[in-house]
């Protein structure tokens, strides 16, 4: 039998975040700095508070100072880590950060401190929000309980509830256990396995994937990012710190990936990288490549390894070059979407991404012709859905068809060929009109109708402003510039005995509207507000605005169930009018 690698330690809470606070125990980089939503968070104090147990930790010991790491929280460290924390982050993360009143980093990297609020009179623990926040009966936040002596804790509730109502002396007791029994958690018992400095970094990460691997919390994006951190540490960082950059405006006049189209999360970026550099997207072929598997013979080797990161060293340069992501950010423009609130899949921009990629790097298509050839994948792959289902094996089919064609113009038929081969006569005249039959607030088709509008110079409904402005407008205040009008109000349709959400927020009785005219209108029926707003518009100005909101002849005078099915067809014609614009046929 061989040595096991690791030993049992037991702890209590306190002492482990004496620890962090110490710095005695760190987060090495094989795990990101995020932490549970707050709900989860309650739910793992309500389980220490009720005596459950609530898992172990795996720490590793490094034997030496100076392994790249980072700290919990914010405050700075009096020591270098000797145990770093491989499995259990989340929880002892979010343990320290309530019971030190810490901020920690969100996956969108903003920084917050989390708040848990506890009920003493029946031992609930909530999220705090507007109910809590006006409840007496609330402590708000049990990081004071940490903080404070708990005698003090408990006199400052109690007189805060006297001024609410009467105290009975039983119910001083009753609150009084229960503070101190929160407050005692520090002592809550905890196990960890503690892998042994002999460990290599690789070993501590196979580790990592193969406990993980058995449940929920890691998916095949996780494990690739945990062999960066060990192989190629400043390649996770880059990603990262460019999905933060992303999200926040950088300084004045410096080039920044920032947007409000495409806000990517590292495994998004990941996707991106691996599509490049070996043209597959089942990553559990790739993180096999990667630890340096010939995945014909099975056999493992570091040169094999040491040339897989190479690649993909060399395609992250170009995943992350500013010039690359500023071009195709406006290609997605180009192709009728302003903004991610009208982008139904965001796999679909990862793939698009990669395919702008590969035509401008690997098959050298002509600028020109790349830009408009992925405005038009990207249109047809959103409005379909194509990456909604199976995103993996449909992005692996794609890229397969990729891998024998030497030549832009190769390169560019695949991709026409596609298209055509998806967006049929009977996908346009059939299919789209019943994907349009919904009420689904984030359908493709819905989004597919506003990228079209925009695509062929629609202006609001009674307005003069383009969709495409009001859309992407410079600025945001209170009331959106552009709102969904109900063309039947809701309440006009209840009168009439149409009560059902799903019946009154179809697709088809949706319309854009300035927000002003939106209000104006209120619950006019149409017989009403048609003939006023039309008013606006000479005839031929009219027509044309029907045309581009897809309106029927004398729409107002149909019953809602005819006005619905007269008006899918001709919604899926603009979309189609749209799309024809990318290809440059419009009529």
């Amino acid at each position: 039998m061989s040595e096991t690698l690791f030993k049992e330690v037991h702890y209590s809470l306190g002492g482990l975040i004496n620890d962090i606070g110490l710095g005695r125990i760190g987060l090495p980089d094989i795990q990101r700095p995020f932490v549970w939503a707050n709900a989860k968070v309650r739910d793992l104090f309500d389980s220490m508070y009720r005596g459950y147990p609530v898992g172990y930790f795996l720490f590793w010991q490094t034997g030496v100072d100076g392994v790249d790491t980072k700290v919990i929280g914010d405050t700075n460290k009096q020591k270098a880590p000797s145990l770093l924390i491989v499995d259990g982050q989340q929880r002892l993360t979010s343990l320290y950060a309530v019971i030190r009143q810490e901020a920690v980093m969100r996956e969108n990297f903003q920084r917050e401190r989390i708040r848990i609020a506890f009920r003493p009179q029946s031992g609930a623990f909530a999220v705090p929000d507007a109910t809590t926040e006006r409840d007496p009966e609330y402590i708000l936040d049990i990081s004071e309980l940490f903080v404070k002596p708990t005698h003090k804790t408990i006199g400052e509730y109690l007189k805060r509830l006297r001024t609410a109502r009467e105290v009975a002396e039983s119910e001083e007791d009753v609150v009084s256990e229960a503070i101190g029994r929160l407050a005692g958690l520090t002592n809550f018992p905890f196990i960890a396995l503690e892998l042994s400095q002999q460990c290599s970094e690789e070993q501590v990460a196979d580790v990592f994937v193969r406990i993980n691997s058995e449940g929920k919390k890691l998916n095949q994006s996780d494990f690739i990012l945990t062999l960066m951190s060990v192989f190629w540490d400043d390649g996770r960082t880059q990603l990262e710190n460019f999905c933060r950059a992303a999200r926040q405006p950088g300084p004045s006049g410096q080039p920044s990936p920032f947007n409000q189209i495409f806000q990517p999360d590292p495994d998004h970026l990941l996707r991106v990288n691996v599509g490049v550099a070996f043209r597959r997207a089942r990553l559990e072929f790739v993180y096999s490549l990667l630890r340096g598997k010939d995945l014909a013979t099975g056999s493992v080797s570091v040169e094999a390894r040491n040339s897989q990161f190479e690649r993909l060293r060399k395609a992250q340069q170009q995943v992350l070059n500013l010039t690359h992501w500023a071009d195709f950010l406006n290609v997605v423009r180009s192709a009728g979407y302003r903004s991610e609130k009208t982008i139904s899949s965001v796999t679909a921009l990862v793939f698009a991404y990669q395919l702008y990629l590969l035509g401008r790097t690997e098959f050298g298509v002509d600028a020109f012709k790349l830009k408009g050839a992925i405005a038009r994948w990207l249109f047809m792959s959103l409005l379909t859905g194509r990456y909604s289902a199976s995103p993996e094996s449909k992005m692996e089919m794609d890229l397969a068809g990729l891998r024998e064609l030497k030549t832009a113009e190769q390169f560019i038929d695949k991709m026409a060929q596609i298209e055509e081969a998806t967006l049929t006569d009977d996908f346009w005249t059939k299919t789209l009109p019943l994907d349009l039959a919904t009420s689904a607030g984030r359908s493709p088709a819905l989004f597919g109708f506003y990228a079209a509008q925009t695509l062929i110079g629609a202006r609001a409904l009674f307005s003069k402003a383009p969709v495409a402005d009001l859309l992407d407008p410079p600025a945001y205040g209170q009331k959106k510039a552009l709102e969904r009008h109900h063309i039947f109000p809701r309440q006009f349709l209840k009168n009439q005995g149409i009560d059902s959400v799903r019946d009154i927020n179809q697709i088809a009785n949706y319309a854009l509207v300035e927000w002003d005219d939106n209000i104006a209108i209120s619950d006019a029926p149409p017989p009403v507000y048609w003939p006023e707003y039309a008013k606006r518009f000479g005839s031929d100005e009219l027509a044309q605005m029907c045309s581009w909101h897809a309106l029927p002849e004398e729409w107002w005078a149909l019953t809602y169930s005819d006005f619905l099915a007269a008006r899918r067809p001709l919604i899926a014609s603009v979309i189609r009018d749209g799309y024809r614009k990318l290809l440059g046929n419009h009529t």
